[in-house]
């Protein structure tokens, strides 16, 4: 069964860092394009990462750029999604995707596994 885990989220004041962590089971991550998204309440999915199989591309948007660092480990089968000076508009479920295209993409639709998202608070 091909399956994605998200873990590491949590509360954080702001200006704190989390690190979350994408684990596959089932199958290989080093023929996935990866992305992280997040979707607030009431709002759609976004997404704030991408990276390449290799693992040497990576895509932000500017609300995380400078911020957000992803990254991966394919012997470990993980992608790591480093999150610092979090704001409280990060606060978002988060969520990883797998994707069979050769490139990034910033769809959701192009993205073919899902995990089950993890809660991510930024709050005083």
């Amino acid at each position: 069964q091909l399956q994605l885990v998200e873990s590491g989220g949590g509360l954080v004041q702001p200006g704190g860092s989390l690190r979350l962590s994408c684990a596959a089971s089932g199958f290989t991550l080093d023929y996935f394009v990866i992305g992280w998204f997040r979707q607030a309440p009431g709002k759609e999915r976004e997404a704030v990462s991408c990276i390449s199989k290799s693992g040497s591309s990576t895509n932000y948007p500017d609300s995380v750029k400078g911020r957000f660092t992803i990254s991966r480990d394919n012997a470990k089968n993980t992608v790591y999604l480093q999150m610092n000076s979090l704001k409280p508009e990060d606060t978002a479920v988060y969520y990883c995707a797998a994707s069979y295209l050769p490139h990034c993409s910033d769809y959701v639709s192009q993205y073919d596994y899902w995990g089950q998202g993890t809660q991510v608070t930024v709050s005083s």
